[in-house]
This record gives structure tokens, sequence and C-alpha cells, in this order.
């Protein structure tokens, strides 16, 4: 699994993941690109963003079902709520062999230094599940924990 973060000079973000070789992906089937809860649970890509020097973070999950998740945590998995966005527009490609979700109109976070996180949950056809970070804490995969926000995105240049 490899993941692509792209910041735009207006600080918006875009995100790509790819998995090759994808012959053995389990994909769940395609639906209404609306928000759904545990997307995590088969394949489902991940960005987890938290300001720095903040115990918050936020969390977005997105499905090849086209469908997506977005929360808030006030702290290391505490004080989960809804985030308010609109559909973030999920993309799919599937050239022979490879798979590729991308994904634009993410939300506009703090204009502060970023701490970032990119991650998946990857189901294959026989049930095999495995967990990509940039980073693993050790012990069980845990995408939330502050060691996975690995990727630092400075502040907006001031104008």
């Amino acid at each position: 699994m490899k993941a692509h973060l792209a910041v735009d000079n207006r600080r918006r973000l875009w995100v790509e993941y790819s998995v090759v070789p994808a012959d053995d992906l389990l994909l769940p089937p395609a639906k209404l690109p609306e928000r759904a809860d545990d997307l995590w649970k088969t394949t489902c890509f991940e960005l987890f963003v938290r300001p720095s020097g903040s115990d918050g973070y936020f969390e977005l999950n997105f499905s090849p079902s086209f469908q997506w998740a977005a929360y808030e945590f006030t702290g290391y998995r505490q004080g989960r709520r809804a985030m308010e966005i609109l559909d973030p527009g999920i993309w799919l490609s599937q050239p022979e062999g490879w798979f590729f979700l991308a994904v634009e109109g993410l939300p506009d976070f703090p204009a502060a230094a970023l701490k970032i996180g990119l991650s998946a949950v990857i189901e294959e056809k026989d049930g095999t599940k495995s967990y990509w970070a940039l980073m693993h804490p050790p012990g069980e995969p845990d995408f939330h924990h502050p060691d996975c926000f690995l990727l630092d995105l400075p502040p907006p240049a001031q104008a």
C-alpha cells in the first residue's frame, strides 16, 4: 500500500492510496456516497490530522464503496463526534493488477502546523486483513496513537 498527499498553495489537501498487487483485494460493494460508520471493518483508507500542540484530532475514512466517515476527537480516542463536512468525493481506478482510491474535496483544517497520519485496512478475498500506517506503535495496530501522526505540514505562509 502506498499513499500520496498533495497540498496546493491555498492549502487544500488531496490524498491518493494505491494497492499493488490488487488481484486478491476485497472491495466492498458500491453504495451511495454518504456518511457511514464502521468502514474500517473491511478495506478502508484513512487520514488522521492533528494540529501541532493539540490533543484533539480529526479522522476521515474512505471506503471503496464510496461511503465515508469524518470524526473529531478531543484527545486520544476521547470525545468522538461527527465532523461536519460535505461529501469528500471518492474516485476509484482499477487498471490491471492495481487499485487506486483518490479523495478530493477534503475539509479545510485549522491554519496551523499539522501532524498527519495516513493509514489503511486491507482485506483480501480469503479474509486476511493487514493494517498499514506510516508508523505503528508497539503492540496491536492503532492508527489513533500519536506515533502514527508522522508527517509534518507547516502552517500556511503569511501573505
